[in-house]
This record gives structure tokens, sequence and C-alpha cells, in this order.
């Protein structure tokens, strides 16, 4: 069987494992795997910005006109330590070093030209800088990948680098055409195939999907060669919760779910894979598995089209801390055909996306995400409604494939009651896939412990 399958970052840095428990865990079945992969931890982090925090690296230096090629040197050490680490692994050290001094220097001449471009006025700005975030997204998959096969290949093995970034060639070629042009003739069954996260496009693929790009790049190569499944390797299990939270012994793997779920969870923050990504895949009917790159003897998570669990129960517990409640509340509202319409043409203005949304005769609520709230938008909401009140809270969410449980969303509402924990809104659609729980931002931690314990873990005492 044919399968394409998705490295993160946090398992490439640990490739000794990657090798043993993914590539060449089982000496019979090491070709037909097509394996895309992502840059080692941290690295896109210096390239463009951390993802989590925000801290700016090299792609902000170059935007804001400060020494980028000071940071560009420090990272191109900072890769070649990281060669020197899987050496042991049979990495050819001259080889890899190389590779990437050659890939840093184009790319710093590349920025240089592109500076001067800046300067002369000549071109819009935006358009420079989008040029210089792709080409700085893409080196860091391509120093994975080349060192992937490098190393397979000095373990005795048939390997094939395909590498989409697009580096050093002018194609104006879509994503989906540079894949197709990629994969035209190549013998996936007779070989290991190592594919670059990123792919260059005419459309930009950091502009469409940003940092979700390389599980874009991963779910176009599952469309195109239709694998008979497509597998993404990550640092953990999908849980029930998260452990970082509730604590590692105190979840269960979700084992089957669906699409639909997956959408659920991206949507509050918790990809298990990005929604963008998961969309072709579930329409070409391509069954996705989530699995723990350091328990290979784990089945891990399948998500599929049509899958419903047999038994009703609650698959996962998710949610933020980090959003934000915007309330309208007008008089004229009621019985207006379309008002709501006009709230979210102001929403769209701003580009900004909601999460939840209640309502009743004269009040709209609406959860965003907080980084997305701005002065202007709540001046614009302010100016034109009677009452605007924006609060900073957090969102819980219980989410399973088959919820039809009489009384659930009464069990739910008196867990949180029973800690404590007050509703301040709440929604959930005919679907019943997910109830969403509004709830203050300092009881987070806590409901997510609670609902969990009593609706995944049977209310077992926690460990």
């Amino acid at each position: 069987m044919i399968t394409v399958e998705k490295i993160g970052g946090t398992s490439m840095s640990a490739f000794q494992d990657v090798l043993a428990n993914i590539m060449l865990r089982d000496p019979k079945q090491v070709n037909g795997r097509v394996y895309i992969v992502s840059a080692y931890a941290g690295v896109t982090n210096e390239l463009l910005e951390h993802k989590k925090t925000g801290q700016p690296g090299i792609y902000a230096k170059f935007a804001s006109g400060d020494d980028y090629a000071a940071a560009l040197d420090a990272l191109t050490a900072r890769l070649k330590e990281i060669n020197r680490g899987f050496v042991p692994l049979g990495l050819p050290l001259a080889v890899a070093d190389g590779f990437i001094e050659k890939r840093m220097s184009e790319l710093k001449e590349y920025l240089d030209s592109m500076r001067h471009v800046l300067a002369s006025g000549y071109l819009k700005r935006e358009s420079v800088l989008l040029a210089a975030r792709e080409m700085l997204a893409a080196i860091g998959e391509a120093h994975s990948a080349f060192n992937s096969v490098e190393i397979l290949k000095a373990k005795g093995h048939r390997a094939l680098l395909l590498d989409l970034s697009g580096f050093d060639d002018d194609d104006p070629l879509t994503i989906d055409e540079r894949i197709h042009k990629s994969f035209k003739g190549v013998d996936v069954q007779s070989q290991v195939v190592v594919v670059t996260g990123y792919t260059k496009g005419i459309e930009g693929i950091m502009r469409e999907f940003d940092r979700g790009y390389s599980e874009v790049t991963f779910s176009k190569v599952a469309v195109e060669i239709r694998p008979g499944e497509a597998i993404i390797h990550k640092e953990f299990h999908l849980s029930s919760a998260d452990p970082g939270i509730v604590g590692a012994g105190n979840t269960v793997i979700v084992g089957r779910t669906n699409y639909d779920v997956a959408d659920q969870l991206a949507d509050v923050g918790m990809e298990a894979i990005h929604p963008k990504a998961a969309k072709p895949m579930e329409l070409a009917g391509v069954p996705l598995r989530l699995k723990n790159t350091f328990e290979p003897d784990h089945p891990g998570t399948l998500i599929t089209k049509d899958y419903v669990g047999e038994m009703a129960r609650i698959e996962v517990i998710a949610g933020s801390d980090k959003v934000t409640l915007v309330e309208i509340h007008d008089p004229n509202m009621v019985g207006t055909v379309g008002f709501d319409l006009q709230i979210l043409e102001i929403f769209k203005r701003y580009g900004i996306s909601y999460i939840l949304k209640a309502t009743n005769a004269n009040s709209i609520t609406h959860v965003i995400w907080e980084k997305s709230v701005t002065p202007a938008f709540v001046e614009e909401l302010e100016n034109a409604y009677e009452l605007v009140t924006t609060r900073p809270c957090a969102m819980v969410c219980v989410i399973g494939s088959n919820m039809a449980i009489p009384g659930v969303l009464a069990r739910a509402t008196q867990v949180l009651a029973d800690s404590g924990i007050n509703v301040n809104c709440v929604s959930q659609s005919f679907r019943q896939v997910s109830m969403q729980f509004v709830i203050e931002r300092p009881e987070y931690k806590k409901a997510v412990a609670a609902l969990n314990l009593a609706l995944c873990l049977g209310g077992k005492k926690a460990a």
C-alpha cells in the first residue's frame, strides 16, 4: 500500500527516531512511501517569526531595513550545527554543508536584489515583502528534505528528493501544477520519495495558507497520488484533552473520528490538520491517520469522511483562552431583516472571522480571536450601534462525532456549575458536533480538566 506521510518539525529534529519508528521500521515496506517533511524544530520561527509568541525573525529584519545578512549567517551556522548532529546517522557532512551554504548564499543575493527594488519604489512594497517571505520559508524544508534523502541513501536505500520550493527555476506554475509536474513519471512504488513541505506557486502558498503550508502540500500530494492512507506523524496523540492542562495520564486517545470533528478542532485552534488541507482530502475520500512518532506500535487516530461512532460519546474537550467576546446590543435589531449582515460587513472589512455566534431579540454576541481586535474595529462598531461590549474571555468546547446523548448539554453545564464556573454564553448547532461554552478566562484550564474528567474519563479520579 502506498502511503503519503507528513513528519512535523519536532519529530524531524529527532530523526534517529523517525528512521527507527517510521521510515525503516518495517524493512519490507521501506519503498512505496512519500514523506512530506517540515523544517527542523525552530528553524521556520527564526526565518519568519515565532509561531506562538510572534517574536520576529529574519523576515522582520528584512522588512524593517535592519541587518538581515548577519542573521542569515548566524542561521547558516546553526543549520550546519544541525547537520553535524546527524553525522552518526550517515549524513555526509561536506555534501550537506555544501547544499545549505549554496542555498543560503543564493537567498542572500535574492534578498539584496529585493532590497534594491524596494528602495526604487517601482513595485508595491507588499508584493516584494511577500516574495521575500515565501523564499525565506522555503529554506527550512529544503534543508531537512535534502538531509533525509542523503541519510537514506547512505543506509543503502533508493531515495528521491522532490524539491517543490522551485528555488532555481522561473516556471510560472500554480501549486497544483508544480506538484503534478514533479510527480509525473515518478515510480513511487520502487523507492522512498521525500518532498519539501514548502511548494512554490504563482498564488503564493504563504499568502494563501501562511504557516499551515506544509500540511497543504501534504494534502495536495495525497490528492494527486491517491494513497491507501495519508498519515501525519506528530510528537503527541490526538487525545481527549491537552495533556499539558489535564496531565499526560488523564487523557484518552480518540482512536476514530471524522473530518467534521477535525474542522471543529481547527476552528478553536487545536489543529489535527489545517482546515484548508483537510477539505480536499475529505472530498477525495483519502483516509487520514494521526500517529505519535514516539509510539510507533500504537495505531493512533483514523479520520474518515463518514465515520460516526457506534456508541454516543464525547471525543475531545478543546477551546482557547485567547479569545474576545464582542456583543452588539441595539433596540433597532428586533424584527429588522439583515441586521446581522450589516455587522458582518464590518467584520469582513477588518478580515475577522468569528468562532461562536449567539443571538436574542436585540443582542448579537460573537467570539473572535483576541489578536483580531483592533481599536479601529471596535470604534467602527461603537459608531454604528447603541452599545458595544468587548471582553476578554475563554471558550471551552465539547466535541464528538456522535453526541446524541440525552441530557449531555445539561450534564456539561452541570459539570461546569459544580466546579464553580459560570457560563456567560453557549452555542450548539442542530448537527450537535460541538457545544461551545463562553466562560471567564481564568477558569479555562479548570473547565477543560473538569469536563475531560466527567465526560471523557467517565468520572474516574484523576491520577
